[in-house]
């Protein structure tokens, strides 16, 4: 903890549920990570056009995250996507698609930490490849076991970018 690269870090976590926010401050806090919190679209929004971020961990559901994802790509912020409600195979390609650099559900709010780190220590490639291959037989699990048939030229055209091979994401 106190030699992770997440050290003095300034982060935005943009959720609507203030409980989520607190865990993530809670999980944060012994990395030494400054935390700014909003719970709506327009608190994050502001908060990312007129500060600077390190990394920004930001919602789907409630707060327009997809919107929040685009404008805080453009400023070269780092995102990782924490969902529950919107967690589905549509919304992980959505993601993936507007450059975010991890998709975590909520219930992995306790390991959020080496999330970020890989986030912030390792290539847009690898930091996918860590999730996924830390997530991919969770997302079978959720999603069935042909959850990407419906977007095989997709799946099969990042699988080749990062080097993958389908059992580190289907499993």
């Amino acid at each position: 903890m106190s030699g992770s690269i997440l050290r003095g870090k300034h982060l935005l976590a943009v959720d609507d549920e203030p409980d989520v926010l607190d865990i993530l401050i809670d999980e944060l806090e012994d990395y030494g990570v400054r935390v700014d919190r909003a719970s709506t679209y327009d608190e994050g929004i502001q908060k990312l056009a007129s500060l600077t971020y390190d990394i920004a961990v930001l919602d789907i559901m409630g707060v327009r995250g997809f919107e929040l994802l685009q404008f805080a790509v453009t400023k070269k912020i780092p995102v990782v996507i924490l969902t529950a409600h919107a967690l589905s195979p549509e919304t992980l390609k959505r993601s993936i698609e507007l450059g975010a650099r991890a998709y975590l559900p909520k219930d992995q709010l306790g390991k959020i930490a080496p999330f970020l780190e890989d986030v912030l220590t390792l290539s847009y490639q690898s930091a996918w490849k860590a999730v996924l291959t830390k997530l991919g037989a969770s997302f079978g699990k959720r999603f069935g076991p042909e959850w990407r048939k419906s977007e095989k030229e997709f799946w099969d055209k990042f699988e080749k970018e990062l080097g993958l091979n389908e059992s580190t994401i289907i499993q």
